[in-house]
């Protein structure tokens, strides 16, 4: 038996490999507009051949011979106007912007009126530690024992006197914060409902029925606790009116806004893409210190031939950036511009190959285009990405997109009569009618997408 031998053999294989100009192409390329503007001030602060293009021409003086007439009093225009700002104060060379109403944070409002109750020093600092403890929704996810051990004071306090200062903490406005739990959030809530009847209704279905509530089932309440259904009902509304998360009417979340890469315009019929030139960076190559840089370039200055590489790529980078966007875009337009007349029913498949051989290249270009890049049309703000879907087949033999199956989903919820809405399996058929083959999973899975509660809950939300 013969023993394998070992050997060493050479060979040559191509294998793609980007350059430290391409890879950065390509990162510049993904970047959404919000971080590619951040790396492109990062270079104008730091690469001396770069500049700034988004000058304003100063307004020169005026002529000497320009009649020009000063009025002795300004006109009151009713917007920024000593009439509408200044009411019932006077407006110092600080600005207007002194008399506008700040927004007041959760715990600010919540310490000042702790201010106003007329406590002992130690009660104080343990409901100020509450408040402190508070989450910006109003609740107390903070465990008292917990909140014990960070509270500086001597003696350590007791279980029963933080208990009290959640309870004075409780009883502030906006009703409700300090809660452990919803449960507790509606709770405490129950005294702003005016029926006495209603409320107590609502109080045993805080405390016996809650997952009855949850599930929007009326009837299982009111056999549960012996009561006719429109009472269940009208106390289940009545708490539904109640405010889950209080804290939020300070301190509301933070909304993410978006700033559309392209705009799209229906010009002599035709739909086009326009760049936001509010997005593009308007960023040029400094000629006087290039061509300065070139009468006397020596050895000793590489590091300066690095800059004015780096500034030439930059600024190459941002015209191609933004090219590529621009084509990919238009490419989109013409294919789905029924969506922009007609919805989402108009929608139909698109696949990133298709745009790809349109604009002249690679896939995985379009890929890094179309990601975080937002195009404003009439319907709304889409990112690109919106535009691509897989086709499904239809019994006639074409293709219908997912978005177009969404919105005609969405139609068929929106006509349904109110006492007999329509399930998914029931949606599914109807949509096998239009030879469209949807599975009832599928159905449910749109439904959920678009945040439209099962049939059960529709119905029962129904007047």
């Amino acid at each position: 038996m013969s023993l394998p031998s070992l050997s060493l053999q050479a060979g040559a294989a191509l294998h793609p490999a980007l350059s430290p100009r391409l890879q950065r192409a390509v990162r510049l390329l993904q970047m959404s507009s919000l971080d590619f503007s951040r790396a492109v001030r990062d270079a104008l602060d730091t690469n001396p051949f770069l500049e700034s293009d988004e000058g304003v021409p100063e307004a020169g003086p005026a002529p000497a011979d320009a009649d020009v007439e000063v009025p002795d009093r300004l006109p009151d225009t009713g917007g920024w106007g000593a009439s509408a700002v200044s009411r019932g104060r006077t407006v110092d060379a600080d600005g207007v912007f002194d008399t506008l109403v700040a927004r007041t944070s959760l715990a600010d409002h919540l310490l000042a009126q702790l201010k106003l109750l007329p406590l002992p020093e130690r009660d104080g600092v343990l409901a100020a530690a509450v408040v402190e403890s508070l989450d910006d929704d109003g609740y107390l996810r903070t465990p008292l024992s917990e909140l014990a051990a960070v509270v500086p004071l001597e003696p350590p306090p007791e279980p029963d006197e933080l208990a009290i200062a959640l309870c004075r903490v409780q009883s502030l406005e906006p009703a409700g914060v300090g809660a452990r739990d919803v449960v507790e959030c509606l709770r405490l809530q129950l005294p702003g409902i005016e029926c006495e009847r209603r409320r107590e209704l609502a109080a045993r279905i805080l405390r016996e029925c809650v997952q009855c509530l949850a599930s929007r089932d009326v009837n299982a309440v009111a056999r549960k606790l012996r009561v006719p259904v429109a009472q269940a009902q009208e106390a289940c509304a009545a708490i539904r009116r109640l405010d889950p998360r209080p804290g939020w009417r300070h301190e509301p979340p933070a909304v993410q806004y978006v700033t559309p890469d392209v705009i799209a315009r229906k010009v002599r019929g035709r739909w086009t893409a326009v760049l936001n030139d509010a997005v593009v960076p308007h960023v040029r190559l400094n000629r006087s210190y290039a061509e300065l840089f070139r009468r006397h370039r020596r050895p000793e200055h590489a590091e300066l031939g690095v800059h004015l590489q780096e500034a030439r790529w930059t600024v190459r980078n941002v015209e191609q950036r933004f090219s590529t966007i621009l084509a990919v875009a238009q490419a989109i337009l013409e294919r789905q511009h029924r969506f922009l007349a007609y919805g989402a029913m108009a929608m139909r498949p698109l696949a990133l190959r298709e745009i790809a051989q349109e604009v002249g290249v690679h896939e995985s270009t379009v890929s890094r285009v179309t990601n975080n890049k937002f195009m404003a049309t009439p319907a709304g703000v889409f990112e690109l990405k919106y535009f691509f879907s897989r086709g499904m087949a239809t019994a006639s033999g074409g293709e219908c997109s997912p978005t177009a199956i969404r919105g005609l989903i969405q139609e068929m919820i929106a006509a349904e009569a109110s006492a007999q809405p329509l399930s998914d399996v029931e949606i599914a058929r109807q949509l096998a009618g239009q030879g469209l083959n949807v599975a009832r999973r599928t159905v449910t899975k749109y439904r959920q997408l678009m945040k439209i509660e099962p049939a059960e809950r529709r119905r029962m939300a129904s007047p």
